[in-house]
């Protein structure tokens, strides 16, 4: 940490947590005014106030040891709702109560909505945690900006390769580990303490604010896109900007903002001989091998340098624009640094334009694995009478699911005709999610941009996602409003991941940046 405080071009003052928090606060307020006054045009008309400004990241840095501990109290609540079981179904509904009770607190008009109950396949019924909708301010000449989270989390045990138990918020080296930290427990906090700031200093909120908070987006949100449908002429309908910090940079440093994410279709074929396996000795060279077959089939969907081999897979992608080449040279990512975190030692591409543009906004094809096949230690000389193929193929605007689809089923076929096999085949597409891209020149882009300069000195990457956020597609087609994703954690943070981690510079600095967010969706509504 180099410095207190740096002078940043665009005329505000970032503050990095410090142990002397006090040092060299005396000349920030001045400092952003003058400042603020060489911005000139940009500025000239919605400066933001320097001496609340001030205050506000005073504030946070004074109390970032509370915000700490009170992420450490979220974190050792194991909501886990992948695995479907009655004490961590308890637990979810804990982390709930206790996250409506801290919205309560900041004088939020809080409702819990009942979502009824989860059938499991094997019969069992689980009921599904309740999702926070509550509302801060209703005053009609200000802005109304939505924010989206989840406190549910990705299993996780000590005994899976965790430095530390999970649910124990441990600090190394300003890095605070432990499951959720930064998916998605650290973000929702990091809003919630950015509102906090401006109740304590007994200010006005600049914007109205709701919150949407949910308990099973690790488990596919489930019953929340009939929610959304039901509340859009309700809750939703004096909301004017959703945001979402559910992702991460692409630098350990540089700050983001993301605009887009890919879609998902994924797919499973099956070929069937008969239900039970086969002697090899007995069958080896008499039978059209379902397992032979199956991997013809996966093998003629992908070549070797990543290029999908459907036909017309290609034909509805958007064309490349001068403009997007550009976005692209200016986003900070170190190739060898990359490479190395990601532990491989080749990636197919060799420049950073081409490695972004096949991540967004080309699709890709992965294949996943073969159910039915033999995969334990030994030498089984079994020849599986039915296998199953799973892959998924990654969409970009302007693909359509129900196009993949067919396209793909008629590849498969084709290829599967050609090898004459008195096997049976089926395609079924299981998950069909589209792309989500933004407008990045909608007014919450320009405030978002503005915030991260205000706190980080730097212009932000303006970045796509190669994963899929259902919940940003199904709010900007339910709602019609404007959806922008402002991540907060680093590129190492391993969300789903072992050591899962979120540095305290990024929590705290994220807070900050949702308070400047706030004052500059103020100004530029």
């Amino acid at each position: 940490m180099k410095s207190n405080l740096s002078i940043l071009s665009f005329g505000v003052i970032s503050k990095k947590p410090s142990p002397h928090p006090k040092v060299g606060r005396f000349t920030a307020a001045s400092l952003l005014a003058v400042l603020l006054l060489l911005e000139g045009g940009m500025f000239s008309s919605h400066s933001l106030p320097p001496a609340l400004l001030e205050k506000v990241f005073q504030y946070i840095d004074l109390h970032q040891d509370e915000f700490v501990q009170t992420l450490k109290e979220w974190v050792a609540i194991e909501s886990d709702s992948v695995q479907p079981v009655p004490r961590f179904r308890q637990e979810l509904f804990r982390m709930m109560a206790v996250a409506a009770d801290t919205l309560q607190r900041l004088g939020a008009r809080v409702t819990s909505v009942d979502m009824g109950s989860q059938q499991l396949p094997d019969g069992q019924s689980l009921p599904i945690p309740p999702v926070i909708l509550a509302e801060l301010g209703n005053d009609p000449t200000k802005g109304t900006v939505c924010f989206y989270g989840h406190l549910d989390v990705q299993p996780a045990d000590q005994g899976d390769g965790w430095l530390t138990d999970p649910y124990v918020l441990t600090e190394v080296d300003g890095k605070l580990y432990g499951r959720g930290t930064t998916d998605n427990k650290g973000p929702v906090l990091a809003w919630i303490n950015a509102v906090s700031a401006f109740r304590a200093l007994e200010q006005d909120l600049p914007v109205n604010i709701k919150f949407i908070i949910e308990g099973m987006e690790e488990a596919g949100s489930v019953a929340l896109e009939e929610l959304v449908e039901k509340e859009k002429n309700r809750f939703f309908s004096g909301v004017d900007y959703i945001v979402i910090s559910d992702n991460l940079w692409i630098s350990q440093r540089k700050p983001a903002i993301t605009y887009g994410t890919r879609g998902n279709s994924y797919f499973t074929v099956e070929v069937k001989c008969r239900d039970q396996d086969f002697h090899s000795g007995t069958f080896g060279g008499i039978l059209h091998e379902p397992m032979a077959d199956l991997v013809a089939l996966l093998g003629s969907l992908v070549d070797s340098s990543g290029h999908i081999l459907v036909p017309g897979i290609y034909d509805e992608v958007a064309p490349l624009t001068e403009e997007e080449i550009n976005t692209y040279k200016a986003i900070h990512l170190d190739l060898e640094e990359y490479r190395n975190s990601s532990r491989v030692e080749k990636f197919l591409f060799d420049t950073k334009e081409e490695i972004l543009m096949h991540l967004w906004r080309y699709p890709s094809l992965s294949i996943h694995g073969i159910e039915g096949a033999f995969d334990e230690p030994g030498a089984k000389t079994v020849i599986p009478g039915q296998v199953i193929g799973k892959f998924s193929i990654r969409l970009v605007p302007h693909m359509n699911v129900s196009v993949v689809e067919k396209q793909v089923t008629r590849h498969l076929e084709d290829v599967f005709s050609k090898r004459n096999s008195s096997n049976k085949m089926v395609v079924s597409m299981t998950l069909g999610l589209h792309p989500w891209i933004a407008n990045i020149n909608d007014t919450q882009y320009l405030a978002a941009k503005r915030a991260i300069r205000t706190v980080f000195g730097t212009e932000p990457d303006m970045i796509r996602d190669g994963s899929t956020i259902p919940i940003a597609k199904m709010f900007q087609e339910i709602v019609h409003k404007s959806v922008v994703l402002i991540p907060l954690g680093a590129v190492d943070d391993g969300e789903h991941s072992q050591n899962e981690k979120i540095n305290r510079w990024n929590y705290i600095e994220g807070t900050k940046l949702f308070a400047a967010f706030f004052l500059e969706m103020a100004q530029l509504h």
